[in-house]
């Protein structure tokens, strides 16, 4: 009996440290793919931003052929003042382009809006530019930016759409090189355009929730960001600065699914079941992400990362709490978009990723010590990100920022773990102070103001039951439907 016993425990044994060899190999073997996409990025972001190019869009057309310059509506979602708000909106008005081609239209959905006196002020200066201010809303569901977007997206002039947010600065020859970028012969076709942020060097930032979230921006996710872009596998789109096609856009349900052509909805008619156009993304938080991977998915079109930046102002006295706030948010919709992907993200960190390999090079009798490995691994991957930043920006940090970088930089690398812990284990966003329940298909719910007051565990446990199926959310229980489509 007792050799029974000897030889399960053999056995278990044996099996516990197969597993543990598999892992290992996973491990060494995800090391080696990881610093391959790092390369990647880094080679692009050098390659891709290294020079900006004049396009001959930014001279007047020939007289024989004004209309030879695509016309572009230029749309801007505003909502309260914006730190360098007057600057970021003043780029728009100086685009290097005929300005007999090119709108801008300023989005409020509140006339009491504050950012409406900065447009006034800035439409008096530029008289000459054809731009004024759309002021109202269109509720067709819980995204507030794109309700705001609703009327001058149907107001709009032209075909082809830039929409910027509001702490968004663009240099004089983005819109050109833009739609040079959206209108290039290619195969498939290019059906948007997007831009990486950036935070400038110069920027005032006097908090670490600020310096840390620019050390993010210009280092991890823009090297991940055109390193995705560069394989194309798939839709990797941020909606800080898109360009497309309205009339592509009509054609798109949300779906995400390849689709026979459709008829697109009336821009002013009643609203209809099936939803097309920009009016189906307002029941997505991260309407520009599934936009994009609509016009990926269902008309078989690509996307195109410009060679300009969109340069992202931020709040120079962005608290942490507010960095991680945000961190949190973006992961919880990024898990009910691609839930794999989020699940699988902590092994694309540096720390993570490097003690999982460390572990993988004991366990597999690598004779590398593992404190130099660790400490190797870190220096190489903050040298990566130091040259992402220098190619960004087309120089390197300058010499009286370096230390407060390096020390943003390893406060977000030491915080992106628990912050990742953080963001799974919940469902619940707030996004410029309302709260949104998350679904699993992307989709989101306001959550009642009158669950905020019940206690943390009733709230816990709704939740639980929603997340099961058990209960559907809506306004009889704890979370508010989508609103009625309004057309006016």
């Amino acid at each position: 009996m007792g050799d029974v016993e000897i030889g399960s425990d053999d056995t278990r044994a044996g099996i516990g440290t197969g597993i543990a060899t598999v892992l290992a190999w996973v491990g060494i073997i995800w090391y080696i793919i990881l610093w391959g996409i790092l390369l990647l990025g880094l080679r692009s972001v050098q390659k891709r931003y290294c020079i900006r190019p004049r396009s001959p869009l930014s001279s007047p057309p020939p007289p024989e052929d004004p209309l030879s310059v695509p016309g572009v509506s230029i749309l801007r979602p505003l909502k309260g003042l914006d730190p360098n708000l007057y600057e970021n909106l003043e780029s728009t008005l100086l685009q290097e382009y005929p300005l007999e081609r090119f709108e801008v239209l300023f989005c409020v959905a509140d006339a009491e809006d504050q950012a409406l006196g900065v447009v006034n002020e800035l439409l008096g200066k530029y008289p000459h530019v054809d731009a004024r201010a759309v002021i109202g809303e269109r509720v067709v569901g819980v995204n507030p930016k794109v309700n705001n977007l609703m009327e001058a997206y149907d107001r709009a002039k032209y075909d082809i759409l830039w929409v910027l947010d509001s702490n968004i600065w663009s240099a004089p020859g983005t819109l050109a090189r833009s739609v040079d970028a959206l209108t290039q012969e290619s195969t498939p076709r290019i059906g948007l355009v997007h831009h990486v942020p950036f935070v400038p060097p110069a920027a005032p930032l006097t908090t670490w929730g600020a310096r840390v979230e620019a050390a993010f921006l210009n280092t991890t996710h823009a090297k991940m960001y055109v390193a995705l872009n560069e394989l194309a596998i798939d839709s990797c789109v941020m909606g800080k600065s898109n360009m497309y096609r309205r009339s592509d856009v009509a054609c798109v349900d949300g779906t995400l699914k390849h689709h026979p052509p459709i008829t697109p909805a009336p821009r002013f008619g009643p609203p209809n079941e099936n939803q097309t156009g920009l009016a189906a993304f307002g029941k997505f938080l991260a309407e520009d992400n599934f936009l994009a991977s609509a016009l990926w998915h269902e008309l078989d079109v690509r996307h195109s990362l410009s060679c300009d930046v969109a340069l992202n102002t931020l709040p120079p006295n962005m608290p942490l709490s507010a960095y991680i706030a945000r961190r949190v948010r973006w992961i919880r919709v990024r898990k009910a978009m691609v839930l794999a992907a989020t699940l699988l993200e902590p092994l694309t960190e540096s720390i993570t990723a490097g003690i999982f390999t460390m572990w993988s090079l004991k366990h597999l009798g690598v004779p590398v010590p593992s404190l130099l490995f660790l400490c190797l691994h870190i220096l190489a991957w903050i040298t990566v990100d130091f040259y992402v930043y220098a190619a960004l920006a087309m120089h390197h940090i300058p010499s009286e920022q370096f230390n407060t970088f390096c020390a943003a930089w390893l406060l977000r690398e030491l915080l992106a773990f628990p912050i990742w812990l953080r963001a799974v284990v919940g469902s619940e966003v707030e996004w410029r102070g309302t709260k949104y329940q998350m679904r699993k298909n992307g989709e989101v719910d306001r959550v009642d103001p009158d669950l905020l007051a019940k206690p943390r565990w009733k709230r816990s446990l709704w939740r639980f039951w929603t997340a099961l199926g058990f209960v559907s959310p809506s306004p009889k229980g704890d979370y508010t439907a989508l609103p009625t489509v309004e057309h006016r």
